[in-house]
Order: C-alpha cells, then structure tokens, then sequence
C-alpha cells in the first residue's frame, strides 16, 4: 500500500530575540518569497501516524525527534509539501527511524554540513521519494558553495606561497655566487658590483629568516644549463689600446 510522503517546512524564529526573528522572517520574505532562491528554514517529514520527524543539536543521545505535525514550538510553520508516496510498510518506517535515530546522534549537529534538513533528505531517501525542494536547504548550500571556494583560494595560496620561496631559494643561491665570484679590487666597477651583489644576499638571507625558511647552499636547484654558459672576455685595454691607434691612422 502505498502512503504520503510530506515535508512541513517552518521559518527559523527560536532565537530568543524577536527582532532577530523579525530579520529572519523578513529575510525569507524576500529570499523566498520575492525573488525564489530560499531562506533560513527548519524542516521535518510526517510518514505514517499524527507525528512529523526532524533533527537537531543536543550534547548527548539521539538528536532525532517528534513532535505533531506544524506544531514544533520552537519554529514558525510556513507550509507543507507533499514529496510523494512511499512503498515502505509502517514496520519498514519504523526500522528506517531506528537506524537513522542511532547514526544522526545530536552533537554531530552542523549547520551547513549536517543539520535537520540534510536528515530530512536522507529520510526521504530511505523513503524512495524526491528529496526537499533545493530552496528549503539554500542557507546550507550556499555556506558549501562558500566554503569550498574558501578552501580552494587557501590552497592556491598556499602553492603560490611554495612558489615564491623556491624562487627566492633560487634567486638568493645565485647573488650568493655572483658575490663569492666577483673579483675583489680597491677602486672600480667590480667593487661596486660585489658590494651591490652581498647587499642583495643580505636582503635574501632577511627574506629567509622573516619566512622561517633556512636557504640551502647547495646550488642543485639552480638551473643547469647557467653553470655551462662561459662569461664573454672582455677586451683587454691593450687591444681597446691598438683599435684606437689604428683608427687614428
């Protein structure tokens, strides 16, 4: 024999404060009501006998529950929906009920992840009838759709922040030779340039310990192929010497 499956929605209005509950109601007016997306609703699921189950936070036991159809004191009743028509026998409802009474227990309670309306839909699942309407659990959804961009950002993040010190590690291994190899002298541009070159490792090794990074040193990282270019000779002042005599002939 089949029998009617049917969810009661209500507006979440059990804050305690009743201009908060004013803003929820308000809230579902216009999320709801005026442009269709959804809103901060409880729910719960009436199958079989004058009594409607639904889901919520306690610290221990069960957190599922009954209560009379649209009677939940906690909430304001908005209206019902019916989802179908279950092939379960009322012996099957009540087995579905237990098993589901010992996995939801009500400190594993989550707004956005596991909360009366995620119960609602494994119920009806358990039923074989269509889940809730998508707009009943917006709220939740939404928070999902938040968090996983949320996660996804950290971790880009994250890989940008990996990328940044392995080029600095590359980058700091390379001033660091560039200043052991430049050529010491008392007066000239090969000093300057030494000089420049241990500024710009200090400012690396800086890098390194406002980071909490200890740069290797060994030079493994750096590309291969900058070890097998050979430096240009520069032409001696002799030669620069003769080029000029012969021009001047």
């Amino acid at each position: 024999m089949m029998k009617e499956v049917v969810a009661h929605v209500y507006d979440v209005t059990n804050s305690g404060s009743e201009k908060a509950n004013n803003t929820i109601l308000h809230i579902n007016r216009f999320f709801k009501d005026g442009i269709g997306v959804g809103g901060i609703f409880h729910s719960s699921i009436q199958v079989y006998g004058d009594e409607e189950w639904s889901f919520g936070f306690c610290e221990y036991g069960s957190g599922v529950f009954s209560c009379q159809p649209c009677k939940n004191p906690m909430y304001t009743y908005r209206e019902s929906i019916v989802l179908g028509e279950t092939t379960c026998s009322i012996f099957t409802v009540n087995q579905i009920l237990r098993e589901l009474s010992r996995e939801w227990r009500g400190s594993s309670y989550d707004l956005l992840s596991r909360n009366c309306n995620h119960f609602c839909d494994a119920f009806c699942e358990m039923l074989d009838v269509p889940k809730l309407p998508a707009w009943v659990n917006w709220l939740a959804n939404a928070g999902d759709a938040a968090m996983e961009v949320a996660e996804i950002t950290a971790f880009k993040l994250q890989q940008a922040k990996a990328e940044i010190i392995n080029a600095s590690r590359v980058a700091y291994r390379f001033i660091s030779g560039v200043g052991s190899n430049a050529p010491t002298t008392s007066e000239g541009p090969s000093d300057s340039g030494s000089v420049a070159a241990r500024a710009q490792g200090t400012w690396f090794r800086n890098l390194f310990s406002n980071i909490g990074v200890k740069p290797s040193s060994s030079n493994s990282s750096f590309p291969e192929d900058f070890d097998d270019q050979e430096p240009e000779d520069e032409p001696s002042s002799s030669s620069s010497s003769s080029s000029s005599s012969s021009r001047e002939k």
